[in-house]
């Protein structure tokens, strides 16, 4: 099982990203997938979620509005559009796969690092 996450960087205030998460070695159609963030000395927050199907969204208070998570099945992907970046933004962003409740069927990407400063 792989989840690889690319996108990352250094963005200006203001500007804008677009993390992908690919997915391998697992039925990705049938897993909800998440994006998280974490910073130093804090845990891992959860940033936006999409069910297996892609028919329901949900987002933390803090990036309504900004941030769009996506996926795309048949290439085992999914995505996380990122507009209108804040410093606190800054952070490693993480991909998660989980089937359903399942707690061993739960898998997590490498991080990929986001820093927003001008």
């Amino acid at each position: 099982v792989h989840l690889v996450e690319s996108g990352g960087g250094l963005v200006q205030p203001g500007g804008s990203l677009r993390l992908s998460c690919v997915a391998s070695g697992f039925t990705f159609n049938m897993y909800d997938m998440k994006w998280f963030r974490q910073t130093p000395g804090k845990g891992r927050e959860l940033v936006a979620a999409i069910t297996s199907t892609g028919r329901d969204t949900d987002y933390a208070d803090s990036v309504k509005g900004r941030f769009t998570i996506s996926r795309n099945n048949d290439k085992m992907t999914v995505y996380q559009q990122m507009n209108s970046l804040k410093p606190e933004d800054t952070a490693v962003y993480y991909c998660n796969a989980k089937l359903g409740a399942s707690r061993r069927y739960d898998y997590w990407g490498q991080g990929t690092h986001v820093t927003v400063s001008s």
